[in-house]
């Protein structure tokens, strides 16, 4: 690179010594070794032989200006990793269905909680539960929906106790062997009853069953009367004692076949003048009897009052509870609906021993922490998640839906928020500007996340797996026809097409993924369709 000089000329200076100095300078300037080049523009010691280059053309040693002949070096990625560090992250590594691609490693990234649960190193996932959090069209319902239908063929079953909406039930009915079952629509009298004792679990002893039937059977009871009294004060000890003594002497009625109906008449029919703890039942039982008449002669009537007309389909790929004809009704209808339905399905799955791993979609899910009750049966069963192999999915569009969770400074609402918090992993869509504060301060989120979260695009999100965290593009990975079946803002239009579609042929119950994806005939362009890109999203190829 060649120099520019600068020169200072004092101005004390004649003019006949400044006619000499610039003699000179120009003199110097003009200085050139043999080869015609500046000496400064290489800016190299004096060379020991004349010329520019010096020996080293010749040898290849010292002052060789050539291109150098370095043969290329080779070595394991895990050791390039320490020459580049910070470059590209490993991800989750491959087991389990892909979800989508690594924005920052530009890699497909699979999950699935229960390999990342089991997983020894230090990428492993420290529950099996997952919070999913966004704004509204931030592509919530379609990831989930992609992650759990892939995830069918690795042999993970589906399970949806309340779907409101009524989006899951193309999904469900586009599934091989998926059932649908359908409370409070004009053409149905599925009834359901959250008194339900459940399959025995297996290898359990006779104690252990009866005390875990009825420590749900109590909770689900406790929680439906709290529910329907939200606003009025609390039970108090003796109404509690008053509902307990209802549903044991129904239990006994019954031949260990309670339902709503049962407890009721037993509140109405004790003799408040055999004695005095009778009397006392039975007016601490008031509250409880009226609200037990809204489920028999009220608008909840002829759902949740009587034995069960429908079983839970343990071998179907995919159960969809479909609640959305009642949701009409209000609020509390919706609240009551989900409990009632989300009591019946945990009584049927929890058996540890059958060695069924689920993912158990809670829609709405501030509606699963209506009361004390409600709160602390869904703490529980997020605990026991590992044991009964559930993955319990908790979807809220904002954080601040948990301030519909009692009044501000209760108990309610104080334990919503530890629930939601202490969920390990974490799926963070778009976000909108006032939920900031809530991520960071409930959450624990870093700000510059935050800050990302705002500016996602629909179906990317931000996933934190045990202690490390990933940017994850869902919607690159999926196809047309996953597209269209996963929309949720029109999820039924053009279901029938979208069930037609040849995908609906596969077995989802064979777990041999050489039988689901035969490389000979049919052709793979057959099965799935050819990927159509989606206006609004990057097709990205793997």
């Amino acid at each position: 690179m060649a120099r520019k000089v600068f020169t200072v000329t004092p101005p004390s200076l004649t003019r006949s010594e400044r006619r000499q100095r610039a003699k000179e300078i120009a003199a110097l300037t003009s200085q050139k070794d043999e080869t015609g080049q500046s000496q400064n523009t290489l800016n190299l010691p004096p060379a020991a032989v004349p010329g520019m280059f010096g020996p080293g053309v010749r040898t290849g040693e010292y002052w060789n200006l050539m291109r150098l002949q370095q043969p290329h070096h080779q070595a394991t990625s895990h050791h390039v990793a320490g020459i580049y560090p910070f470059i590209a992250d490993r991800g989750l590594g491959h087991r389990g269905p892909i979800l989508g691609v690594d924005l920052n490693a530009d890699s497909l990234w699979h999950f699935s909680p229960w390999d990342l649960y089991t997983d020894t190193t230090s990428r492993a996932a420290l529950s099996t539960n997952i919070l999913v959090l966004g704004a509204y069209r931030s592509g919530k319902s379609g990831v989930l929906k992609m992650l759990t239908t892939r995830s069918i063929p690795f042999g993970h079953q589906v399970v949806v106790p309340s779907d409101s909406k009524g989006e899951w039930v193309a999904v469900c009915e586009a599934t091989p062997g998926g059932k649908v079952i359908r409370v409070g629509g004009p053409n149905t009298t599925a009834r359901i009853n959250p008194l339900d004792g459940g399959p025995r679990r297996s290898n359990a002893t006779d104690d252990e069953h009866l005390q875990m039937v009825h420590d749900r059977r109590h909770g689900t009871l406790r929680s439906i009367i709290e529910l329907t009294l939200s606003g009025q004060p609390p039970l108090t000890p003796m109404e509690h004692a008053s509902i307990s003594w209802a549903l044991d002497t129904a239990i006994d009625v019954t031949g260990d076949r309670p339902t709503l109906t049962a407890v009721s008449e037993q509140l109405e029919n004790i003799d408040a003048t055999s004695s005095l703890r009778a009397a006392k039942l039975f007016n601490e039982g008031e509250r409880a009897r009226y609200v037990l008449k809204r489920f028999i002669d009220g608008d909840l009537r002829g759902l949740f009052e009587h034995e069960s007309t429908v079983k839970f389909d343990d071998e179907a790929p995919m159960v969809v509870v479909d609640t959305s004809e009642l949701f009409q009704r209000g609020n509390l209808v919706a609240q009551l609906t989900q409990l009632c339905t989300s009591a019946w399905i945990q009584a049927v799955i929890s058996d540890r021993a059958a060695k069924k791993t689920r993912y158990l979609i809670r829609e709405e899910g501030w509606r699963d922490m209506s009361s004390v009750a409600a709160l602390q049966t869904l703490q529980q069963w997020l605990k026991l998640s590992r044991h009964y192999g559930i993955s319990n999915v908790l979807i809220l569009h904002k954080f601040s839906d948990l301030d519909a969770v009692g009044k501000e400074g209760s108990e309610e609402r104080a334990l919503a928020y530890s629930i939601a918090a202490d969920i390990e992993n974490k799926f963070i869509f778009r976000v909108n500007q006032q939920e900031e504060d809530n991520l960071v301060k409930r959450l624990k989120l870093p700000p510059q996340h935050v800050l990302i979260a705002r500016r996602l695009r629909s179906g990317t999100f931000i996933a934190y797996v045990g202690l490390y965290s990933y940017l994850v593009d869902a919607f690159v990975t999926s196809t047309q026809w996953e597209y269209e079946l996963f929309k949720t803002d029109d999820a039924v239009e053009g279901a029938a097409d979208i069930i037609d579609n040849p995908i609906a042929e596969l077995d989802f119950r064979n777990q041999y993924l050489d039988d689901l994806w035969p490389l000979d005939e049919p052709s793979l362009d057959q099965i799935w369709p050819s990927t159509v890109p989606v206006e609004g999203h990057k097709e990205k190829s793997a």
